[in-house]
């Protein structure tokens, strides 16, 4: 396909709209002479004329009335296309988890525009690929800090515990079946995040619990529909202090053994990303409020 010259077919279709040369040379930055030239170029390009030169200025023939849309629609068309790329460029891109997502990020995220509202954030809730994230597509992204085989170059910036400790629903901890010590939870059934069951197993050992078996009990998709199971009563979820503070804040979840808690040897919810944008101004404007959150949640909740 063998297109006229892009800058012949900018110089027609600015004088076509303008009616003459002189506004069509102002507009693109050049003269009225270079005007001309590129329309006459492009007159010889295609073999029809497209203006009728009169004294009294230009006027469109019929060929030039059927090529002036076409290239106004088409001009229009990149320089919003243009302006949208840049835009998402400009975005700060951030990957999630889901359940960090709904239940720590995304209530946030309306705080952090109002105080940066000339950054735009593109959120994506999901899982990174295998290889960890990836730095040419997001910006930031939401992790733990102890992963294996995790890019050594890549930035990583604490921001919240995680925090274990069982939960249930208060009729669940006040029903028949006794639930006074940790031993009792033997009885229960227990609620997991995922099929790794790495949670209770945990928590079980850090506090030297005998006689519960932490592989037991239903696997659930993620945290979030295993909390909402435990208040349904289904059975007793590791609960993350953090994410299941609305839960533990109405009481329609309650820890039975609120003493209890530990770490995982994940570490910290933290903030990853590249180090040739960790310091770039949206970058350090999102890493400023999300710690400074951090911080706020973690004191209303006593974790400090």
């Amino acid at each position: 396909m063998r297109l006229p010259p892009l800058n012949s077919l900018r110089a027609f279709e600015a004088a076509a709209r303008h009616g003459n040369y002189a506004q069509a040379a102002e507009e693109l930055f050049v003269t009225r002479g270079a005007i001309s030239r590129h329309v006459k170029l492009l007159e010889e390009h295609l073999g029809v004329e497209l203006f009728r030169r009169l004294p009294q200025g230009l006027e469109l023939t019929v060929a030039g009335h059927r090529y002036l849309p076409v290239l106004s629609e088409t001009f229009g068309r990149i320089a919003a296309e243009t302006a949208r790329l840049t835009r998402e460029r400009e975005d700060l891109r951030i990957i999630c988890p889901p359940t960090m997502s709904i239940r720590w990020l995304i209530p946030g995220l309306a705080e952090f525009q109002a105080l940066h509202p000339d950054f735009g954030v593109r959120l994506t809730t999901g899982f990174f690929l295998a290889d960890g994230l990836d730095t040419d597509e997001f910006d930031l992204g939401f992790s733990v800090e102890s992963v294996p085989n995790r890019a050594p170059d890549i930035a990583v910036l604490p921001l919240l515990p995680l925090l274990l400790s069982p939960a249930c629903s208060p009729r669940l901890l006040n029903g028949e079946v006794p639930l006074r010590k940790p031993e009792d939870l033997a009885r229960f059934t227990l609620l997991h995040e995922g099929p790794e069951r790495d949670d209770w197993n945990t928590w079980l050992a850090a506090f030297g619990i005998g006689g519960v078996d932490p592989m037991s009990g239903n696997v659930l998709p993620n945290l979030d529909m295993a909390l909402k199971a435990a208040v349904m009563g289904a059975g007793i979820v590791m609960g993350d202090l953090v994410l299941a503070r609305d839960e533990l804040d109405s009481g329609t979840l309650v820890l039975p053994f609120p003493d209890l808690k530990c770490e995982t040897a994940m570490g910290r919810f933290c903030l990853i990303g590249a180090p040739a944008r960790w310091t770039s101004p949206k970058v350090e404007a999102f890493k400023a409020w999300a710690l400074d959150k951090a911080r706020r949640d973690t004191a209303e909740l006593a974790l400090s």
